[in-house]
């Protein structure tokens, strides 16, 4: 996964680079060939340290991804969803660091990481609302235990809205 957003970030990088040089209105672009128009990328870890693997490639996304393509998501599984009385002085320290330096106090990086499991239903609502009319594939890479769940959920938004989610999963 992380290698398909390393290649997201460097074809817009240099379509970019190629349509600022040689701007020509109406001519079919090399932009038009990059078919990815948005990414969401979702990483649950139960341990902190996992986020310090992609560290770099956050922060990379953050700082060079001027039109959002890329909406990062990262969940730590090890702390108390936020809203837990639990977590509550784990999440203000987090938000006021964050506010002031930029910098997720788990994560290391400037993506901010949300506590607990994500909620899957919530994000596919999302994605579907956002990309309406549109074909969106979902690509997991993960434990089996939470296949049945995305593929339920692709196919069930599929038939519920009008965003067609199409379903892979990744074999080892």
């Amino acid at each position: 996964m992380i290698s398909i957003i390393k290649d997201i970030i460097n074809n817009t990088k240099r379509l970019g680079d190629i349509e600022s040089v040689n701007p020509v209105p109406g001519d079919a672009s090399p932009s038009a060939s990059f078919k990815t128009r948005r990414a969401y990328f979702y990483w649950t870890t139960r341990e902190q340290g996992s986020f310090e693997w992609f560290r770099g490639i956050m922060d990379e996304v953050a700082e060079t991804d001027e039109d959002g393509i890329i909406k990062l998501h990262t969940h730590c599984t090890s702390v108390h969803k936020e809203g837990d009385a639990r977590s509550a002085p784990l999440t203000i320290l987090q938000s006021l660091y964050y506010a002031k330096h930029g910098i997720d106090i788990i994560s290391g990086s400037r993506v901010k990481t949300t506590f607990g499991r994500a909620n899957w239903r919530e994000a596919y609502e999302r994605i579907a609302q956002e990309n309406q009319e549109k074909r969106v594939g979902v690509f997991y890479c993960g434990m089996p235990t939470l296949t049945n769940e995305l593929r339920y959920l692709a196919k069930d938004l599929s038939r519920k809205t009008r965003t067609q989610f199409e379903f892979h999963k990744e074999n080892f």
